[in-house]
């Protein structure tokens, strides 16, 4: 089981895509997964034109990298989300400001992303689902149970269509559980997977700990739970340093801020532990990709992604084959 450490571009979208593949080459990574923004992913050209995926395979090729992933976040957010300006930094300069627009651009997008990893032989496309009910995650004013159950199946409307050209791809799209989704702990995770898309293969999980760290949910335990829908494991970390005036919520305060209660911090300098997270991967059997989703405001990207990479090999230890207390016997 040797599972291969890739680095996700979202964070490098500034750069071109021969740069990142240089750079992620140089770094001691195996491979990418390929965000679906600047110029490292047109999904439009790789879901049309042969000779568009050809030139990303050969400039992967070049640099010894692979693919097994493709992310595509910020239009699946656009899919789920109740508009608010926001969302017009996703979304193309031609539907900006129409909720309407930008959620039927979203939903094309998502099926050419679909589509896209079809062409780029890749099994999994990572990504966000969007809520249209994050806003009452506190149920002040009051929230009825009805609405909750309304906006659940909203999500099942918008995105079963998506979906079902997934399916027809041969393509897995795995939702980052993550604040503002449908899905952000463990028991609005439960909801969507077991009951509202039960039996639904095509739907899984991209594992990352560090947005449920914060939360105070042990990461272990969610890939306990969920283990048949764990799709593609993120490697990210979290500090958290609630002391006392710190709060979990931000407190509007930008990432970075040494004043918040937690930040994204580069993996293994913050309070996930990755090793008790490797044995459970090992204990459900999970053999993909590890993605190094390297965020920290107070690091240099490069020397933090590294030092990440080679983090990730030094724990990536497979199972053992035999009973360690095997040979205690005449």
């Amino acid at each position: 089981m040797t599972r291969p450490i890739t680095l996700f571009t979202g964070q490098w979208a500034d750069l071109p895509f021969e740069d990142v593949c240089r750079l992620a080459a140089s770094m001691g990574f195996e491979g990418l997964e390929i965000a679906c923004w600047g110029d490292h992913m047109d999904v439009s050209r790789a879901a049309s034109d042969p000779a568009y995926v050809a030139d990303r395979k050969a400039i992967l090729a070049r640099y010894n990298l692979q693919c097994w992933a493709l992310g595509n976040h910020l239009a699946g957010q656009c899919v789920g989300d109740r508009y608010d300006p926001r969302l017009d930094g996703f979304a193309p300069d031609d539907v900006k400001g129409d909720p309407k627009a930008i959620r039927k651009w979203a939903i094309k997008e998502m099926k050419l992303t679909a589509r896209a990893a079809q062409a780029m032989g890749c099994s999994v496309v990572t990504g966000f689902m969007g809520s249209p009910i994050w806003a009452y995650w506190y149920s002040f004013p009051q929230t009825t149970d009805e609405m909750i159950e309304a906006g659940y199946d909203e999500i099942v409307t918008l995105w079963t269509p998506i979906l079902d050209e997934f399916k027809r791809c041969g393509v897995r799209f795995a939702l980052e559980v993550h604040p503002t989704e449908i899905a952000f702990d463990f028991y609005s995770s439960q909801k969507l997977f077991r009951e509202k898309f039960a039996g639904n293969a095509t739907l899984g999980i991209n594992f990352d700990p560090s947005h449920l760290v914060w939360q105070g949910i042990k990461p272990h335990l969610f890939l306990r739970e969920f283990a048949d829908k764990i799709y593609h494991v993120h490697v990210k970390d979290v500090l958290v340093n609630t002391m006392g005036t710190e709060g979990i919520l931000g407190s509007f305060l930008t990432f970075g801020d040494t004043r918040r209660g937690w930040n994204f911090v580069s993996p293994g300098h913050g309070s996930v532990d990755f090793e008790r997270i490797i044995r459970e991967l090992n204990a459900i059997g999970y053999d993909g990709p590890l993605s190094v989703e390297w965020e920290d405001s107070a690091m240099d990207r490069v020397f933090g992604a590294t030092e990440a990479c080679e983090m990730v090999k030094r724990i990536n230890f497979n199972p053992s084959d035999v009973a360690f207390d095997k040979a205690l016997k005449k």
